[in-house]
């Protein structure tokens, strides 16, 4: 007999920047790397809330509470622990596979802190 653990849906970087793009998203791209990450480049529109506030009991960004959350770390990882807490929390959240890095490989924009062309830190 084999046992299957239920594991979180996932998106591509595709389906995130598609769910989440456009003249009428029908989800929020959440960020959930530290401070210093977010400020060297994310995605353009998308919210951010650190993983380790969020893990402290700290509330979603004003925007995301209620909606269809697509969650994004660097890589996948922390992303995957935010999506699992925010389930719990009674939030719809998925996250991406690859994250930023696979993010901005797929030519995503990128954004600094002040609006410029950002890197993934």
């Amino acid at each position: 007999m084999f046992l299957f653990r239920r594991t979180q849906p996932r998106l591509s970087v595709d389906q995130a920047r598609s769910r989440t793009g456009g003249q009428a998203p029908d989800a929020v791209l959440l960020d959930v790397r530290e401070k210093p990450e977010w400020n060297a480049g994310h995605a353009p529109g998308a919210l951010h809330a650190p993983l380790s506030k969020l893990v402290a009991g700290g509330a979603l960004p004003p925007g995301a509470s209620g909606r269809p959350l697509v969650v994004i770390c660097r890589s996948g990882h922390r992303s995957q622990q935010a999506a699992k807490l925010l389930t719990q929390r009674g939030e719809q959240a998925v996250d991406v596979m690859g994250g930023m890095n696979a993010w901005a490989a797929s030519g995503y924009p990128v954004s600094d802190e002040r609006g410029n062309s950002g890197q993934i830190a």
